[in-house]
């Protein structure tokens, strides 16, 4: 089948300041993908994706053929240029379904992906997060997508009935992270404060951004403890996340 992708790409060059921004205003909802011009009953197979749910980034695929697909990741909150990003689900497969999936919006040329890190899958059935194989995952310059990064990865769904997801990393979602802070509050640690910094710029309403800081008793807190570094509850670099959060569960 012929890639017309060159009108698709005016809105998702990496040098583009407003289109992307516009063009990929939402998640993807249960957003059902069946070949052009397809009016038939859907049926297992016609894959089923979804990105409207709490640290979920998915603005648009595309059906390239039967075997192949491209997404489309939004852009970071008031800055178009940041896309790096993805967490979406996908459901309604057939069992040994084979695909694969570009994400062809990357914004960063440098990435982990060169260097062996692959995505995190996990299914329904399987719910804890597993690497994908780096043998299946390719990060490269595509001529089709005006020489951007993309970043395709093979997959075979094995289960019919499982609903799968795929992100660009561990998620560690605000939800999660207030449940963490108010578990540390009711301790009642003296040697430790939590501060609100203000609120973060978001489509959805500003989130609290807090941090954690050493109380006034920090140095008289067990032999430790009080090395805890301060954590910042806003965003940071995806490919520091993990770090971040293991220093931020090491308060005791």
């Amino acid at each position: 089948m012929e890639r017309k992708m060159e009108e698709n790409m005016r809105d998702v060059d990496a040098g583009s300041e407003a289109g992307g921004e516009d063009a990929l205003v939402g998640n993807v909802n249960k957003l059902m993908v069946t070949p052009p011009g397809y009016i038939g009953v859907p049926r297992k197979g016609h894959l089923v994706f979804d990105a409207c749910f709490e640290s979920g980034n998915l603005g648009r695929v595309d059906y390239i053929s039967e075997f192949e697909f491209d997404l489309f990741i939004r852009p970071d909150t008031c800055n178009p240029r940041f896309r790096v990003w993805f967490n979406f689900t996908v459901e309604n497969v057939r069992e040994t379904q084979r695909v694969i999936f570009n994400i062809v919006n990357f914004s960063k040329t440098k990435s982990l992906y060169r260097d062996g890190m692959s995505p995190v899958v996990k299914s329904t059935s399987r719910p804890k997060w597993q690497r994908l194989p780096t043998k299946n995952v390719y990060y490269y310059r595509c001529p089709d997508h005006r020489r951007n990064y993309v970043m395709s990865f093979a997959f075979c769904f094995d289960r019919e009935e499982d609903v799968y997801q795929f992100a660009y990393c561990y998620p560690y979602t605000y939800t999660r992270l207030q449940h963490y802070l108010e578990s540390l509050e009711r301790r009642n640690l003296d040697y430790l404060q939590r501060e609100q910094l203000g609120l973060s710029v978001t489509i959805y309403g500003g989130k609290d951004a807090q941090q954690l800081k050493p109380g006034p008793d920090s140095l008289n807190a067990p032999r430790g403890q009080h090395q805890a570094p301060a954590h910042r509850s806003c965003k940071t670099e995806n490919t520091k996340k993990s770090e971040d959060i293991t220093n931020m569960h090491n308060i005791n």
